[in-house]
């Protein structure tokens, strides 16, 4: 039976479940409330003033919904919190609170570690390479047809 090589979509998908499972677990381990991919997406996103719940959306690529049932999720785990926009009366920011912050943080030193340990798999010098051409400008998405 041949193996089918997997293309490059599923191997972001792949790496990524990767890092998510190892941080979830990681954090659970550490008696940190369960979150899901998506409400992980959001504090990726958050501007540090706060966000609207349309932008997160746009940004973590769901419906306006959607991101408001994730955002609401996240603050009845006190994760989040809705503030007044100083600039306009009609529009809600939401932010992280205090204890949101803190699990962010930690979030981001276990991420830290769990690069470390990528590293001593497949070399720094592989992690780099691969940071590097993550951040690349990549252009705008091409519309193509197939043959």
């Amino acid at each position: 039976m041949s193996q089918r090589v997997a293309n490059l979509p599923q191997l972001f998908a792949e790496s990524r479940r990767w890092f998510e499972d190892a941080l979830f677990a990681s954090m659970e381990a550490a008696g940190e409330q369960p979150v899901t991919s998506t409400q992980a997406s959001v504090f990726a996103r958050l501007d540090p003033e706060g966000t609207t719940v349309s932008e997160l959306a746009r940004r973590i690529g769901v419906t306006r919904q959607t991101a408001h049932q994730v955002v609401h999720a996240l603050i009845g785990m006190g994760l989040l919190e809705q503030i007044p926009d100083p600039g306009s009366a009609r529009r809600i920011l939401i932010r992280t609170t205090a204890e949101g912050l803190r699990v962010h943080e930690r979030a981001q030193a276990t991420i830290a570690v769990i690069e470390s340990v990528l590293a001593d798999r497949i070399g720094p010098s592989a992690v780099e390479a691969l940071r590097q051409t993550l951040a690349a400008d990549w252009g705008e998405s091409p519309r193509v047809t197939a043959p």
